[in-house]
This record gives structure tokens, C-alpha cells and sequence, in this order.
């Protein structure tokens, strides 16, 4: 049976609990705000199948792209919409178009991410833009394979590790099965994006209208964190001063296994690789329209011709790693992940949390603590 004795080795994806046939594995929440298998030992009689479906356990090769182009959809209005080119709705609508289901993250009533499915066009926008935080499973694996036997085509999109677990869940091919995921940098504490909100909004989730992490008013490269409400202004978090992105992207929030992820480079065994495009100035600067543009790595020959129908150029590996470098890197852990999560531990707001893990050095709070103990 899966027994999570080093977190570092759990990246969450759910297929442990979605594949076990007593139901007697359920997600509990750590200290940390993170997801981790726990088995129920009454119910459970040993059958194994936790252990062969967990990614972790049964890792990959990895793989180089067939194929890799910048693209952008046609319709600004979409690209404007979305986190970078669009092309996330442009293959889902196709998708949809032959009758298929598309998966992915979206926000509930509680603004928590979660894993959910969709059959029409006009709820796309509701997977559409990143989401920065790690999304619930929940039963969409059993949901996926179920259409898959139906005969339907599937899309579904996720982080490399869900797609990952998705694929060792499934333990065969299907024809009718389309995956992407995303080039990742990490995926941030539910608990903590849920204290964010908290402290947004004044605990009053209701006053939330929308959220979109990837707000475009000043352009695709200096995005904002849009939180709309019904009745005030909205608030905008720019990416170079927003206390979470901050957190997020200097790495003190992540989930344990993504400072090792095991899923770089094509392991994740996913179709297609969606990204953004950094750099792409110096590589095609007609492309650099500061409205977004998408990078597509196709490992699967099946969907060569996928991106018929948008604006597409071919570039080289090198050239996308360059500034991708989470397409085959995992970020490094911040010296003060652990004393953030402490912190959180003792009730502190994340502006005062914000304040010691960034305005204090390691060596200023060591010292901060000697001088304590000797009464200056």
C-alpha cells in the first residue's frame, strides 16, 4: 500500500486514490496546505494497484519534442484572455468540435482550484490562464476514462505530474486521448493562496467576482493578479510587487517535490507542451507584440498538424530553453521556506511573513535570536 514516509517523494496527482477499488485512500491536508495519500489499513486488503499507478514509483524516459513552434491564436481578443498565445482554446475547441470533453483547472464557489471537465465552447473560459496554485484531482481521473471507454475524445490538460499520474492511472493507450500540460515552475500551497484571499478580502469570499493570476492591462510581460469584486474597484498585484507572487516565484511556497521534480523533460509523457514563450524578442521579434505568445513542443506525431489554423513559426530546443529554463530544470528551494511555514503556523499575517522572510536575511534573524536569548 502507498505509505508517504518522505513528502519530497508525493506530488499529489491522486491517482493512488482514484485507482483503488475499496476507496479506502482519502487526500488529507498537511501542515503545509499540500495534499498527501492516506490508506485507510481496515478497508484495504493489499491489492497494490496505489503502488502501480504512482508516477513517482514508475518513472519515465526522457523525450525530446518532434516538433516545437511559437505560435499565437488568431483571435486577439482570445490571446488577450489568455496567459500567452491562446492555444490552450484554439486545440480545445477543435476537440469539442468532434464531440470530445476537455479537462482542466478552474476555480469554485471558495475560489480553491480544481480539476473539472467541460463539453461547450462557451464554458472555456473557465479553464482558460494560469492558475497558481496546486489544483484537487479529485474523481476527474475515473471521469477521463470512463468518456475514454465511451468512445469520446478527451482532452485533458494539467501540470506535469498530473498528466504523469493520469497516464500510469489509465496503464494502457487510448486513440481518443489528447494530454498537455504546462512548462512548470512549481505548484504553491492550497493554504496559503486560500490566506491571501482571506486577507484580501477581509474573509468575505462573496465579495469575489473574478480572479485572473495573468491580467494583461499593462501588457503579457508585466502581468498582474486581477481580483475583481461586485461592488468595489478590482485589485491588481503586479508579478514584480504581489506579496504571493513573490512567495510563488522565489520558490518558498511550493509543494516539497517540486524543488525535485522528477518530471522534467518530457517524463510527464504528455502529448503536447504548452508554455510561455520568454525571449521571444530576441528570436522572432515580429512575434513581440507584448500581447502573449505560446511555445508548443509535440512529442506525439499524431497532432503534427494540431496548430493548422494559427500564426506559427518552428524554433529549436535551445532556443525555447533559454528562457524556459522549468522546461528541464526544478527551481531551488528559498533558504526561508521553512520559516515561512512556521510563521504561518503562528497565525502571522502574510504581510508581516512577507516582511521577515524577505527584508531579513538568515544571518539578521540568527542574530535577532542570540541577542534575544542574552537579553539585548
Amino acid at each position: 500500500m502507498i505509505n508517504i514516509v518522505d513528502k519530497k517523494l508525493c506530488c499529489g496527482c491522486e491517482a493512488c486514490r482514484n485507482v483503488c477499488p475499496r476507496q479506502c485512500i482519502s487526500m488529507v491536508e498537511d501542515n503545509e496546505g499540500f495534499y498527501y495519500p492516506k490508506v485507510n489499513v481496515d478497508k484495504c486488503v493489499e491489492c497494490g494497484l496505489c503502488e502501480k499507478v504512482c508516477p513517482v514509483l514508475h518513472k519515465s524516459e526522457e523525450r525530446k519534442p518532434i516538433a516545437i513552434y511559437a505560435a499565437k491564436h488568431n483571435d486577439e481578443n482570445i490571446r488577450i484572455e489568455s496567459s500567452s498565445g491562446g492555444i490552450f482554446t484554439f486545440i480545445a475547441e477543435k476537440v469539442i468540435d468532434d464531440g470530445g470533453v476537455v479537462f482542466g483547472a478552474r476555480f469554485n464557489e471558495q475560489w480553491e482550484v480544481v480539476h473539472d471537465y467541460i463539453e461547450t465552447k462557451d464554458k472555456l473560459s473557465l479553464f482558460r490562464g494560469s492558475k497558481y496554485v496546486q489544483s484537487c484531482i479529485g474523481n476527474t481521473y475515473k471521469k477521463v476514462l470512463y468518456f475514454l471507454e465511451s468512445g469520446r475524445k478527451v482532452l485533458f490538460t494539467g501540470t506535469p505530474c498530473q498528466i504523469a499520474g493520469l497516464k500510469c492511472f489509465l496503464r494502457k493507450k487510448y486513440n481518443n486521448l489528447l494530454t498537455i500540460d504546462v512548462i512548470c515552475h512549481g505548484v504553491p500551497s492550497p493554504s496559503v493562496w486560500r490566506k491571501y484571499l482571506r486577507e484580501i478580502t477581509l474573509d468575505n469570499y462573496s465579495k469575489i467576482s473574478s480572479i485572473s493570476f495573468r491580467d494583461k492591462r499593462n501588457g503579457w510581460k508585466d502581468f498582474s493578479l486581477k481580483i475583481g469584486f461586485d461592488s468595489n474597484k478590482p485589485y491588481y498585484g503586479s508579478v514584480k510587487s504581489d506579496l504571493y507572487f513573490d512567495f510563488f516565484l522565489y520558490n518558498l511556497i511550493l509543494r516539497p517535490q517540486c524543488y525535485a521534480c522528477p518530471f522534467k523533460s518530457g517524463k510527464s509523457c504528455s502529448d503536447i507542451t504548452l508554455g510561455d514563450f520568454w525571449g521571444i524578442e530576441n528570436i522572432i521579434p515580429e512575434f513581440n507584440d507584448n500581447k502573449g505568445c505560446s511555445v508548443v513542443l509535440i512529442f506525439n506525431s499524431k497532432f503534427n498538424s494540431i496548430l493548422d489554423g494559427t500564426i506559427v513559426k518552428s524554433v529549436t530546443y535551445d532556443q525555447v530553453k533559454s528562457g524556459n529554463l522549468s522546461l528541464v530544470n526544478s527551481v531551488d528551494c528559498h533558504i526561508n521556506r521553512s520559516y515561512l511555514f512556521k510563521l504561518l503556523d503562528g497565525n502571522k499575517n502574510l504581510k508581516d511573513i512577507h516582511r521577515l522572510c524577505f527584508d531579513s536575511s538568515l544571518i539578521k534573524r540568527l542574530r535577532r535570536l542570540i541577542f534575544r536569548k542574552i537579553g539585548v
